[in-house]
């Protein structure tokens, strides 16, 4: 199916409203509270090369040296049309101060999405999204671009795309609007968590793809569902100190650890509406939930927690910072930690880079 229809571009946006959880995550009581020892940075990166306002922002990732930033913008505030009619360059690289160093990427995106430094340096980008039948009446020409990942070098040459843009569907040959990206630090194989579609869609994609280093499509791991090893909005992906695979099923309210083959090992539920995961060298794991609200995740609230992925416990709460907009406070989706263990969101209402310091 080439594209999404208006009413499924709707749906992606109304999926967040949408009450979440399992049986057994409804059990768990609210963590909303720990230990807070950082500081707030709001606006810490500027768009200086192209001198324009943020897009909504979902991906941020800690380039190889350990100190500097990249991360990915939606060309326009709101939630469409995204990149869509602009020439904006949406992958951007900060050094440590947040002055941009480079952009790229223009022209080649939907809607950006999660981003993943691998361990040669470079740079792989999710695009979320495919042009609607509207967007393509607003936007003639722009069909052959979304729903597919990039790899691109340091500099943005374009190296590999995996899914082919434009078209939703099942690997080898597409992808369904893949929300992100990871690569295995010892072989270098890839894992693309697919769909941000409606979880309400009776066809709903849950499932993690996984391609070698050359692009070679290996298997599928999950399906759609709420058992485990199973996935609704799989919207994160990171490998532990371990090597195994730890997902954020976001619309199921849980953290997963699978082996790389996909085997279910456990699950942890204190860490709510997981949208971002990063993990340290000693298996802290730190998440990002921008989404938990009365409607979709009752009692919970947004925010950071912190805690270790040997037991499943948040020794950490960092609560979400005010706007006026929204009296409960926003919090980013991507999550990224640099070696002197700032954290980095993106902000995907607010827009734009969000630091956190160690006090």
């Amino acid at each position: 199916m080439v594209g999404l229809t208006a009413a499924a571009m709707l749906s992606v946006v109304v999926q967040t409203q949408q009450r979440g959880g399992t049986p057994q995550t409804d059990k768990v009581q609210p963590v909303n509270t720990g230990a807070n020892p950082y500081r707030v940075i709001r606006d810490w990166a500027q768009l200086n090369l192209e001198a324009r306002p943020w897009g909504g922002s979902n991906g941020v990732a800690i380039d190889r040296d350990g100190k500097s930033v990249w991360a990915t913008d939606r060309c326009s505030p709101g939630t469409t049309p995204g990149c869509l009619g602009t020439k904006a360059n949406p992958v951007h690289h900060f050094d440590e101060s947040g002055k941009e160093i480079k952009s790229f990427g223009g022209g080649m995106f939907v809607w950006p999405h999660g981003i993943h430094v691998d361990r040669d340096g470079n740079i792989w980008v999710a695009d979320s999204r495919a042009p609607g039948a509207e967007d393509l009446v607003k936007f003639p020409g722009e069909k052959d671009k979304g729903s597919f990942v990039v790899k691109f070098s340091p500099d943005g040459k374009l190296l590999m795309t995996l899914g082919k843009p434009g078209l939703r569907g099942n690997p080898p040959e597409a992808l369904t609007d893949p929300t992100d990206v990871v690569t295995d630090p010892g072989n270098g194989d890839v894992y693309i968590a697919e769909s941000h579609t409606d979880v309400s869609d009776p066809n709903l994609i849950g499932r993690i793809s996984v391609f070698d280093r050359n692009g070679k499509f290996l298997r599928t791991i999950g399906k759609t569902g709420t058992g485990p090893g199973e996935f609704r909005t799989p919207h994160a992906l990171e490998f532990d100190a371990q090597g195994r695979l730890i997902v954020a099923d976001r619309h199921n309210h849980r953290i997963q650890v699978l082996t790389k083959d996909g085997k279910f090992i456990r699950e942890y539920d204190e860490f709510g509406r997981t949208s971002g995961l990063a993990i340290d060298k000693s298996d802290t794991i730190y998440t990002a939930d921008s989404e938990s609200t009365e409607r979709v995740h009752p009692g919970w609230l947004k925010g950071i927690r912190i805690g270790s992925l040997k037991d499943g416990k948040v020794t950490i709460f960092i609560p979400p910072h005010a706007t006026p907009n929204a009296p409960e406070g926003a919090m980013g989706e991507g999550i990224a930690l640099d070696a002197a263990g700032s954290i980095f969101t993106a902000e995907a209402t607010l827009r734009g880079v969000t630091k956190y310091v160690r006090n």
